[in-house]
C-alpha cells in the first residue's frame, strides 16, 4: 500500500477525477484528498463516502483569506465531524501569490488550527515564502501534521519536526534542479517523512507537460529510495505507516 498524502482529484479540478480514484485504487493507493474551499470540501467529503481508498482533509487556504464568513466556518466546524475526515487542510499562509491581505490571512489560519484543536484533528499547512510566520502561529498551538510540499530549510524543517510535524515529499524532488529537496530528504529521518503528489500540480520531471496523479507516486518513491539509498518498498512502507499513524488511518 501506498498512500497519497496530499492531492486535488475531484470535479472542480480536473473532470475525470472518480476514474483516477478507481485507478488509484486498483494500484493499491490510498489517497487523502485536500479541500481549499467550500465548493471543493463539498466534493471531497462526498468523494470519501463513496470510494474506500479515499480519505477527506477539509480546510480553508489563504486564496479564501478575503471571501470567508463566520458561516463559512460553522459549516466547515460541522463538515468536519463527518466519518472519514483525517485532517484539517489544505490551510495555510501564501506571501509569493499574494501578501497584501497578510493580516487576514494569518487570521483564517489561526481558525483553521482552532477547529483542528476542537476535533483533535491534524493539519495539513501550506507554506510560501512565509516560512517563520506559519512556525511562529504553529508554535502557539497544540497541533501536529503535516508541511505539504515544503519548501524550506533543513534547520526549519527540523523545527517543525519537534512541534509533531511530518514533512511532505512530492513531484519537485524528481526535477533536475531542486537540489534543496534531494538535500532535504537526506538529512532529516525518514520516519518523519510523508510522500504526496499535490496532483494535478507538481507533476514529476517524467511526466512534465502532463497533469499529474496519484498514479505518479512511484516517480516520487523511486526518487526517494535512490537519493536514500534504499529499497523502494522500504520507502514505501514506512511512508505508509508514517500517514497511518499521523492521520490515524
Amino acid at each position: 500500500m501506498i498512500i497519497d498524502t496530499h492531492c486535488h482529484i475531484y470535479k472542480s479540478e480536473m473532470e475525470d477525477a472518480e476514474e483516477i480514484i478507481k485507478k488509484a485504487a486498483k494500484n493499491d493507493i490510498r489517497i487523502i484528498l485536500n479541500g481549499t474551499n467550500p465548493l471543493s470540501n463539498k466534493e471531497v467529503l462526498e468523494l470519501s463516502s463513496k470510494y474506500d481508498n479515499v480519505y477527506a482533509a477539509l480546510g480553508y487556504l489563504y486564496s479564501f483569506a478575503d471571501e470567508v464568513t463566520d458561516g463559512d466556518i460553522l459549516l466547515l466546524d460541522n463538515q468536519l465531524d463527518s466519518d472519514k475526515v483525517v485532517a484539517v487542510g489544505e490551510i495555510g499562509l501564501d506571501y509569493y501569490h499574494t501578501k497584501e491581505n497578510r493580516d487576514k490571512q494569518k487570521q483564517l489560519f489561526e481558525k483553521m488550527l482552532n477547529l483542528a484543536e476542537k476535533h483533535d484533528l491534524p493539519v495539513i499547512v501550506h507554506s510560501r515564502k512565509s516560512m517563520q510566520d506559519t512556525f511562529d502561529i504553529l508554535k502557539k498551538h497544540d497541533a501536529v501534521g503535516s508541511m505539504h510540499s515544503y519548501q524550506g530549510s533543513v534547520e526549519m524543517a527540523q523545527e517543525f519536526i519537534k512541534l509533531g510535524f511530518y514533512i511532505g515529499i512530492g513531484g519537485t524532488i524528481t526535477h533536475k534542479n531542486n537540489k534543496k529537496t534531494k538535500m532535504l530528504v537526506k538529512k532529516i529521518d525518514i520516519g518523519h517523512m510523508l510522500v504526496e503528489t499535490d496532483s494535478p500540480y507538481l507533476t514529476p520531471e517524467e511526466k512534465r507537460g502532463e497533469r499529474n496523479t496519484s498514479l505518479n507516486l512511484n516517480y516520487i518513491t523511486s526518487k526517494m529510495a535512490q537519493e536514500l539509498d534504499m529499497g523502494e518498498d522500504e520507502v514505501i512502507e514506512i511512508t505508509a505507516q508514517n500517514a497511518k499513524r499521523l492521520f490515524k488511518i
